[in-house]
């Protein structure tokens, strides 16, 4: 990682002056204060982790943060800069009980609630020093004194009032769901969690299992005895084929479903003479154990229903009731059966399915327990007993083996697979008690408050968050865990149905007679007993959801409905907020339930939803593999406006993942910022010698110079293009109109208007062009003001010497544009490329003059172009021919030509020798040119003026002590240049 100063590209020490100059000048709070009575705008700051180091994410999304924050600045708003941080949950758990050596939860118990939670305040502001600094370091303003944070005591009350507020709506509930759950954070999780921790291509074995039909049941259909429970398997006997890839749930079986509509065969093995009932749509699963089979009978689904079988390890009857036994271990009828895999029976494991649960509710199944909340097997085969639930599965494949339960099994099914989106352990679904928001009973409120968001991409809108809502389900709140905000329920120890739920500081004093003291966190908050018409109520064990939190930051972060009302009213909903993708169905997803919840509005007016950083070979970015450099390297390298252009310009805000590499740096280095202050020098080198004075107010100049009229029309097009793209949230169309801006100021105005700014007269014509040149190098600082902060604010400087900084200037306005102008350069510019590959193809240099070129060109103007095209081609005559537009260039060199294009090389030669040795733009030299060559003699008597003219130099025979040579090669005529001062 770089540290040294010397390290440090003179971009990166640049900026760093910049800082220390903003800090120097109060610019930030300058700018705040010029728009303290200014409209509003507001935006939302994701609070990050600060446990953690910043990444590239983080760098990321504080440059879109700050870019849309001084855009707005400049077009007259009032924005705050208000900063959070995200502060509980399982992220911060996690982190503590790796350091603590801590693997359980009894383990947590044991070392003591109150000094894990200790521990894990202690870690949430770690790296905030380190996140203050790469804001700083990549030009983000905000107030580092002034932020949020979720552990706060405000915060949390807010957070109570809102699920106090919720429940006064009837939207809060406790419910027994199978949940998606986290045997090691021993928690369940929400449905959008699980859909963070997906994994594709997770390997499990895959069991196709045979249940024996009862005796009873044989009896029914006609056919042979049944094993007993745990016999061995015989020839003759009748099973029902079920797949699964979670053989750890085979314990907990409690039913077998059917699709009672569908097909189901009968067929007997030739092998052992046995007969297997499943789908006949899944007859080719048999080819699984090379079985030949003859059908004995098709029946329907619904044949099958009421059809008992011999459970494969039974329950303990003594933990389930008489009636549930008698419900179990038959066939039910079940429409939720894929007929597209496995064998079209369903095995249900109630405990441990969502399906499952419903089928045993529905059924008054019993809710076996063989895998406990830590996730380790109770009930099942001995060797099985105590195992972490996958573990498991290869011991009770083993069994059931070995007591003939195995029809086929493979070791390496490729699936998606959910795991803990915090510790990566593998979740599985269980049945537990949890509180809920019924966020189903408001879909149509959040879509109807969702309708009018502005997304980018426009696509999220209907599809990814859209769909989401559509199938928006109750939200499990509740964690049980000890770092977060506590659940403010208090339930009746006598009656559970009868709750409260604590709305306020106030409210909790009032009920309990005083407060757990300055923290409500737990163990403290756990001590409070409420005592209320005589009843006893004590708090649930649970904290909520760190989702909701972060989800209740617009009116967490000003201690709303507490104090700040009108402040907050004033900030609600967002104009902007900005995250990743992945909080679509995270962040997104919890600020707008809760605003519809609570205000039946939207959390937010505009979003922006940006890809990913990928490393340069496509990967994503990884600690372990190391494959992206530290970010403070990456800055001393070249500096934070680069960094910020590429995120800004790139696929990233179109949502899409996207490579960085140094190459990508390298160009935006070279081709923008290096492009922009060679740009700046060149205007500046000559004003100095001029003494050019620019007017005193930044206004567009007036000129009759076609270039000056051109370049001030394509100046007038990129505001607009800007403007437009910025106002629309579209940074790549905000940004990427500079970078072609840049290039086009360069290598066609500046290029085209050399000899203007050379020239020794000071007439009208180069006070134009000083004029033009001044003012666009001013107005194009403005316009990069947002997205690369240093440079536009040390070149506006240098530009208006004595002024302030360009981030206090408001936002240009487009003046009047001549687009006929700007479409009429552009098809003189494609002639003159069509130009220039002729001679390409012909092998002929461009400052090789020509003769003429044949040009067709619909234009009522085209004679005003002529210059342009003489010049640009290289050519003596424009000859002008009908026709669409096209060019031609005559090729045939002459004598007298080739005399001019080498004197024209040799310029070349010399103009580079100057600016080896250093010699300013006004320096006067003394030449020597020493060969033999007749045609360098030739060429020297015919164009010998305009060589010296051109390198501002004069011929001497003689040379002095210190001089500047370079032997060249032109068309292969050899010479030595010799320069030196005059």
């Amino acid at each position: 990682m770089s540290t040294g100063i010397s390290e440090k590209s003179a971009a990166a020490l640049a900026e760093e002056a910049m800082l220390k100059l903003w800090d120097k000048e109060k610019t930030f709070q300058a700018s705040q204060k010029l728009r303290q009575n200014a409209p509003y705008y507001s935006f939302y700051d994701g609070p990050p982790f600060a446990s953690g180091e910043p990444h590239y994410g983080h760098l990321e999304q504080t440059t879109v943060k700050d870019a849309v924050a001084r855009y707005k600045t400049m077009r007259g708003f009032m924005v705050p800069r208000r900063t959070g941080w995200d502060t509980h949950g399982l992220p911060i758990e996690y982190n503590i009980e790796k350091e603590l050596g801590l693997n359980s939860k009894k383990d947590i118990l044991d070392y003591g609630i109150d000094k894990f939670n200790d521990a894990c305040r202690a870690i949430v502001f770690r790296h905030k020093d380190e996140f203050d600094q790469m804001y700083r370091r990549m030009g983000r303003w905000s107030d580092p004194n002034d932020n949020y944070a979720t552990l706060n005591t405000d915060y949390i009350e807010s957070v109570w009032w809102a699920l106090a507020e919720i429940n006064k709506k009837g939207l809060l509930y406790r419910g027994f769901k199978s949940m998606p759950y986290c045997p090691r954070c021993e928690t369940p999780l929400s449905n959008f969690e699980l859909n963070e921790g997906y994994k594709d291509n997770v390997s499990d074995p895959s069991v196709f299992v045979l249940f024996p039909l009862t005796e009873k049941s044989l009896e029914k259909i006609g056919a042979n005895k049944a094993p007993g429970a745990g016999e061995q398997a015989k020839t003759g006997q009748v099973y029902l084929l079920a797949w699964t890839t979670t053989p750890w749930t085979l314990p907990a079986n409690a039913a077998l479903g059917v699709d009672p509509k569908a097909d189901y065969a009968f067929v007997q093995l030739k092998s052992d003479g046995s007969t297997l009932i499943l789908a006949k749509k899944r007859l080719a699963v048999l080819d699984l154990n090379n079985s030949h089979y003859s059908l004995l009978k098709t029946v329907k689904g619904q044949d099958l229903v009421g059809l008992r079988y011999q459970p494969l390890y039974g329950v303990d009857e003594a933990k389930i009731s008489k009636k549930q036994v008698n419900n179990a271990w038959q066939i039910l009828a079940e429409d939720s059966v894929d007929l597209a895999d496995g064998t079209g029976i369903l095995h249900s494991a109630p405990r441990y399915g969502e399906a499952d649960l419903s089928m045993g509710l529905a059924h008054d199944l019993p809710l076996i327990e063989s895998v406990d909340s830590s996730g380790h097997l109770i009930w099942g085969p001995k060797a099985a007993i105590g195992k972490f639930f996958k573990s498991a599965d290869e011991h009770i494949i083993a069994d059931l083996t070995k007591k003939g339960r195995i029809f086929a099994a493979e070791s390496g099914f490729k699936h998606t697979y959910p795991f803990c989106w915090r510790c990566e352990t593998p979740l599985m679904y269980f049945a537990t008690t949890t509180w809920f928001v019924a966020v189903s009973q408001i879909r149509d409120q959040l879509l109807k408050n969702a309708a009018g968001i502005k997304w980018v991409p426009a696509h999220i809108k209907v599809n990814r968050f859209g769909k989401w809502l559509e199938g928006a389900r109750d939200w499990a709140i509740s964690r049980n865990r000890y770092w977060g905000a506590p659940l403010p329920i208090w339930v009746n120890e006598a009656d559970d149905s009868d709750y409260l739920v604590v709305g306020s500081l106030a409210e909790l004093e009032k009920l309990n007679g005083g407060l757990p003291g300055e923290d409500l966190h737990r163990p403290f908050i756990d001590k409070i007993v409420i005592k209320k018409n005589g009843q006893t109520y004590r708090r649930v064990e649970e904290v909520l959801d760190c989702w909701f939190e972060s989800g209740s930051m617009p009116y967490g972060q000003d201690h709303y409905p507490f104090e700040n009302k009108a402040v907050f009213e004033q900030k609600f909903p967002a104009d902007f907020i900005v995250e990743g993708m992945d909080q679509v169905r995270l962040w997104f997803y919890t600020l707008h339930v809760l605003a519809t919840v609570l205000f039946d509005q939207p959390a937010y007016k505009n979003v922006v939803a940006d890809g990913l950083i990928l490393a340069a070979d496509g990967k994503k970015l990884s600690k372990r593999l190391r494959n992206y450099p530290p970010i403070e390297q990456l800055l001393d390298k070249y500096g934070a406006d680069v960094i910020r252009l590429f995120v800004l310009s790139s696929p990233l805000m179109a949502a899409e993942d996207t490579r960085m590499s140094d190459e990508t740096f390298r160009d935006l280095q070279r081709n923008v910022f290096m492009t922009l202050q060679n740009s700046f020098s060149f205007f500046k080198t000559y004003a100095d010698v001029d003494k050019w004075q620019a007017p005193a107010k930044l206004t567009q100049p007036e000129t009759v110079n076609l270039m000056d009229l051109w370049l001030l029309a394509r100046l007038n097009q990129t505001i607009a293009a800007v403007s437009v793209g910025a106002e629309a949230y579209q940074l790549q169309k905000a940004t990427r109109p500079l970078i072609e801006f840049v290039n086009d100021l360069s290598n066609w105005y500046i290029r085209r208007s050399r000899r203007r700014f050379w020239k020794s007269q000071n007439d009208q014509d180069k006070s134009q062009a000083y004029a033009t040149l001044h003012y666009v190098l001013a107005r194009l600082c403005q316009l990069l003001a947002p997205w690369a902060p240093f440079i536009s604010d040390q070149l506006w400087r240098e530009l208006l010497p004595g002024g302030a900084s360009v981030h206090l200037s408001d936002w240009p306005a487009a003046e009047e544009l001549n687009r006929e102008l700007v479409d009429e350069m552009a098809k003189i510019r494609k002639l003159i490329s069509i130009g220039h590959a002729q001679r390409a193809e012909e092998g002929i240099k461009v400052r090789q003059p020509l003769s003429k070129a044949y040009i067709a060109l619909k234009s009522a103007k085209k004679d005003d172009y002529a210059e342009i095209l003489r010049d640009e081609l290289n050519v003596k005559e424009i000859v002008w021919t009908t026709g669409q537009p096209n060019v031609r260039v005559a090729t045939l060199i002459t004598p007298e030509l080739r005399l001019e294009g080498f004197i024209r090389e040799l310029v070349r030669e010399t103009q580079q020798l100057r600016k080896h040795s250093k010699f300013n733009v006004d320096d006067k030299i003394k030449v020597r040119l020493l060969h033999s060559d007749d045609f360098v003699e030739r060429a020297l008597r015919r164009h010998g003026e305009y060589y010296y003219a051109e390198v501002l130099g004069s011929g001497a025979e003689d040379r002095p002590g210190q001089w500047s040579s370079k032997q060249v090669i032109i068309d292969g005529h050899k010479l030595d240049i010799e320069i030196w001062k005059a």
